[in-house]
């Protein structure tokens, strides 16, 4: 069978076949919201790279989006956030879910792309076609995420994905974006974080709709749920759920599926007030990612221009860094 890593390479490889760059945008979207795969390939490779016709393709499915539910899967390395992935898809295409997964990678310093070691523990679902995996570097983008993740998440959801998981680098407490994006978020622990669990209470521990204690196999499981639950009861406003899986056993999956159908329900089923406001939480959460990405990348190119004689100020005395990143930014310090 073809490993991830291959699957991966031929669907970009198919995006850049010179046949495929002869669509134009508006057979591109007609491809793409028919689930068309390689048309799903060739758009996200179009907006990853901000490519000509972009922002038009963006446009012409704009229409088509706000069916997906999408989920957030983060928490620290080695929880086994990839393996729980895998077996939530399995559980959503027996009950013929279509699914897409963004898996964002941590950056080669090298060569700028992702690192896909732990796409092969989806390898089963390589040739599905209710599945679309995606590896995406996360190119020095803070907080877990890759700054194209809104983009790629509207496109999947025209694509008539059902459900969307997110799965974040696992970078520790500071992992804590995906909530801007996600309409859930799942924070993955195992047991023998011990103290760290209360030592990243003000970040990564605050911002999860369900918290899994994967691995359950291992010593100290049982206190670890103990000691989530007691935590949860000091999140004013909040319930998140807490439970106990084996993703390597494949056990706990299907009450955790449920827990995961019941938020999909409340999202997809009618137009509550509160399926509303997860909706708006979520468009706000990608209007302000692509207005930082967008940001930053204007910040580099002004950079590229003008910081060496900035620094030459700066070394001859006649700026102060912090005026100098005004200057750079379009700022003007006072006082």
């Amino acid at each position: 069978m073809l490993s991830r890593e291959g699957q991966v390479y031929l669907e970009k490889a198919a995006a850049r076949r010179p046949e495929g760059l002869r669509l134009d945008t508006k057979e591109l979207a007609a491809r793409l919201t028919k689930g068309d795969r390689r048309a799903v390939a060739k758009a996200i490779t179009l907006v990853e790279n901000d490519g000509k016709g972009a922002a038009a393709l963006l446009r012409a499915i704009g229409p088509r989006l706000g069916n997906a539910f999408v989920v957030g899967v983060t928490g620290p390395p080695g929880t086994g956030k990839s393996s729980l992935v895998d077996r939530l898809t399995q559980s959503y295409r027996k009950k013929g879910l279509r699914v897409g997964i963004v898996a964002i990678d941590p950056t080669s310093p090298i060569t700028g792309g992702a690192f896909l070691g732990d796409r092969i523990r989806m390898v089963d679902h390589a040739m599905d076609q209710g599945v679309f995996i995606r590896s995406m570097a996360s190119r020095g983008w803070a907080g877990g995420l890759s700054g194209a993740v809104a983009d790629v998440i509207q496109l999947l959801d025209a694509a008539r994905m059902d459900v969307i998981m997110i799965e974040t680098v696992g970078i520790g407490q500071s992992d804590t974006e995906v909530v801007r994006v996600a309409h859930a978020v799942m924070v993955v622990l195992m047991p023998g974080l011990g103290d760290d669990i209360q030592a990243s209470k003000a970040g990564l521990m605050e911002i999860g709709d369900v918290y899994v204690v994967n691995k359950a196999d291992l010593p100290g499981a049982d206190e670890m749920v103990v000691d989530l639950l007691a935590m949860a009861r000091d999140f004013k406003g909040r319930s998140p759920s807490v439970l106990k899986v084996s993703a390597a056993k494949n056990e706990g999956i299907e009450p955790l599926v449920a827990v995961l159908e019941r938020m999909r329900s409340r999202f997809v089923s009618s137009r509550s007030d509160a399926g509303d406001e997860v909706r708006l939480r979520s468009i706000r959460g990608m209007i302000t990612e692509l207005a930082r990405r967008r940001l930053l990348v204007d910040l580099e190119e002004r950079a590229d221009a003008s910081v060496d004689e900035l620094a030459r100020d700066v070394a001859r005395g006649r700026l102060t860094v912090a005026d100098a990143a005004d200057r750079l930014v379009g700022k003007s310090r006072r006082g």
